[in-house]
């Protein structure tokens, strides 16, 4: 880590809302990938201390740096590289400094910034990208102090409010999806490809909402058998699962796959002796379902961008409870922002 002279807290992303789905996937970087880069990141000009964020709605890196502009291209130079629409690619990224990042960095810990507002993976995953900058030794006293600080607003927000209430991570507004696609889910069999925490909260909420066949698929059989018992359904072998699809209404697929788990060719097998409608949620990111899914013959894909149409109406339901959310993290910047921001002398020390 680099860094002399005064510093600065700031935060460069892409999200849900400044680029679709099929841009976002792009920047998306695994977990097993977020040592690695956030080492990377941390050895670029300018950069003194960082923490990488990447979710299914967004890929944030909050840095300090004691020259915030040329830290911002060398990060936005790492990530683009030299693509021909780099450019037009540059212009997708938002950036934040000083107390506008202090503000984004509480409004994401809180749920506020989520697709799904008050959405409670979030805080976790925060949490989870933190730790991981913090064991690659990439976070000093600016980063540790400053998200300590988060994580208690975050808290605080969601104890004060009625922020989640309702519908509250992306596996229930899935669901949610879902049901309004069936009418009811009682009758239906439902199938989770994935045992994460988004495809765990998306089976809970199935299951809860009265899905009475829910089939799990995952590629470690343990987790599949795990989530399926929780939730009273049974487990497919991941190399299995196509066939199913004979008998499947709907399935919702959440997996860490790089790469497409869902082709045309496979579904068009499928559909040639099903003969009525399959609906496929993809809740991945990098999207596991081809697009090009969606224009065989009465097979209906839904992605992160259709999600966002869905969680909309969610978030104008709650615009009350957001403004006294966003009261709260304005009144905590009051307090703390000073001692958290006030430019100085960057000092090696480690807390």
């Amino acid at each position: 880590m680099s860094g002399a002279g005064e510093i600065q807290m700031c935060c460069l992303g892409v999200n849900y809302r400044s680029c679709p789905v099929a841009v976002r996937e792009q920047f998306a970087v695994g977990k097993s990938r977020l040592p690695e880069v956030n080492a990377a990141l941390a050895a670029l000009p300018g950069v003194s201390e960082c923490v990488l964020l990447s979710t299914c709605n967004r890929t944030e890196i909050y840095y300090w740096s004691s020259e915030p502009e040329t830290a911002m291209q060398a990060i936005l130079s790492f990530f683009l590289g030299n693509a021909p629409d780099a450019a037009t690619r540059r212009q997708l990224f938002y950036h934040y400094c000083g107390r506008d990042a202090l503000f984004h960095l509480a409004a994401v810990a809180s749920g506020l910034d989520s697709m799904v507002v008050g959405e409670t993976e979030i805080f976790g995953q925060l949490k989870d990208a933190y730790r991981v900058a913090l064991e690659t030794g990439v976070t000093a006293s600016f980063a540790n102090r400053t998200f300590q600080h988060a994580f208690t607003v975050g808290k605080k927000v969601r104890s004060s409010s009625h922020i989640t209430s309702g519908p509250t991570s992306v596996g229930a507004a899935a669901v949610q999806m879902a049901q309004g696609i069936l009418g009811k889910l009682s009758g239906a069999n439902v199938l989770v490809v994935g045992a994460g925490e988004v495809a765990r909260t998306t089976a809970q909420s199935l299951s809860s909402r009265g899905a009475e066949s829910i089939f799990v698929a995952n590629r470690s059989y343990d987790r599949a058998v795990e989530l399926a018992g929780q939730v009273g359904g049974r487990v497919i072998r991941f190399a299995e699962w196509i066939p199913y699809l004979e008998n499947i209404d709907i399935v919702i697929v959440s997996t860490a796959s790089p790469a497409y788990v869902v082709s045309p060719p496979v579904l068009e097998q499928v559909q040639a002796t099903r003969k009525r409608p399959l609906f496929l949620i993809d809740l991945s990111v990098p999207r596991n379902v081809d697009p090009a899914c969606a224009l065989v013959e009465e097979v209906y894909v839904y992605d992160m961008d259709a999600m966002e149409q869905v969680t909309a109406q969610t978030r104008q339901l709650r615009s009350r409870e957001i403004a006294a959310c966003e009261s709260i993290i304005r009144q905590w910047i009051a307090e703390c922002a000073d001692s958290l921001l006030l430019k100085r002398v960057y000092e090696s020390e480690q807390v």
